[in-house]
């Protein structure tokens, strides 16, 4: 078969599929339609699972994996804005970290609202200004989130879902390392990049700013002046990338919660997130983790904050394997609860 020949034949391939997409859309808007009559949630994040994972079944060619995921990820951010137009608000703007987690997990086709701080973001998504919120919890390489874990604290926003996205620092600047005197950054970026910095920029002063969009913005426009950000950060500002992949740690990652206003339906696979308080008593803590124990659910996280109310008093976030309506998890949660001081549940939502 010659070329013209090969062309013709994705050309006929080409329109079946344009059609079968337009078809899934028709279903998609009727879905939607559905969904506003009974006043349920547009989002299914446990859905969105069970397609994905359907999907990479039924793939038994040539595609990668995360190319087909990449794929439908953009066909299903279509079917919720035909579903429902969504507003989302995440932390930065378009090239911020969070932001492009965001994207992964959304798509293009919702609308993505800026906020500079974490604390902006739970208030878009608790005010209703927007549907859902994206926020950073946990870095691999710096540890928690502190800001996000005070804010789960008194927030009545849920956890329905969670994304992992890779983070690769790139050093951005108009000039050359030589002339670089001044670098902006966020705080925990310059925690994640301190040795490459203290061995080839020594000299250099560092401003810490709300974003790393910001920062490159900074950089773009101050001369001898650098930013540490993400390539799309470099993109969108128009600033070259002069050194590629500066963080200290080569598998740097981040763990992003998307919040709303109801957690996600249990799919058989599910992770789910609480927090408590207990009594300063000696074997406190040893004693609420014996209904996990008993109840054989598997403890994937613990970290302690400070309650902010009185000294030496603590929060515990924990994460279990286990959607909060699973027998086991009930039963064990239930048991807590006659326990502790405090328990709140912060949502059930897909594990990954």
């Amino acid at each position: 078969m010659s070329i013209p020949e090969f062309r013709k034949k994705i050309d006929a391939i080409d329109a079946r599929i344009v059609g079968l997409l337009n078809d899934r859309a028709d279903v998609s808007a009727a879905i939607g339609k559905e969904k506003q009559k009974k006043n349920q949630e547009f989002y299914s994040p446990h859905r969105e699972k069970e397609v994905l994972d359907r999907v990479k079944a039924f793939n038994k060619g040539k595609i990668p994996p995360d190319a087909l995921q990449a794929i439908y990820r953009e066909i299903m951010s279509c079917s919720l804005a035909l579903e429902k137009p969504l507003n989302i608000a995440a932390l930065g703007k378009d090239g911020a970290y969070t932001n492009i987690a965001a994207r992964k997990i959304f798509g293009s086709q919702v609308q993505y609202v800026p906020c500079s701080y974490i604390s902006e973001v739970f208030q878009a998504v608790e005010c209703g200004e927007c549907d859902y919120g994206v926020v950073p919890i946990e870095n691999s390489t710096e540890g928690a989130v502190t800001a996000t874990f005070d804010l789960l604290v008194d927030s009545e926003l849920k956890i329905c879902r969670q994304g992992m996205l890779e983070i690769h620092h790139n050093l951005l600047s108009h000039t050359s390392m030589d002339k670089i005197k001044t670098i902006y950054s966020n705080s925990q970026v310059f925690d994640q990049c301190r040795n490459w910095l203290t061995k080839n920029l020594p000299k250099a002063g560092w401003i810490f700013v709300a974003s790393t969009t910001e920062a490159a913005a900074m950089a773009a426009k101050n001369k001898n002046a650098a930013a540490i950000a993400s390539k799309r950060a470099a993109e969108v500002n128009n600033i070259p990338i002069i050194k590629a992949g500066i963080h200290d740690i080569a598998h740097n990652t981040t763990r992003f919660l998307v919040l709303g206003t109801k957690d996600a339906a249990p799919m058989g696979n599910d992770r789910t997130s609480i927090l408590f308080s207990i009594k300063d008593k000696v074997g406190a803590l040893y004693a609420m983790l014996k209904p996990f124990y008993k109840n054989k659910i598997n403890l994937t996280k613990i970290e302690s904050r400070p309650s902010k109310k009185k000294a030496w008093d603590y929060y515990f976030f924990v994460d279990l394997k286990g959607h909060r309506q699973d027998a086991n998890v009930k039963r064990a949660l239930d048991q807590l609860e006659d326990m502790c001081k405090y328990l709140k549940i912060l949502g059930s939502y897909p594990a990954l």
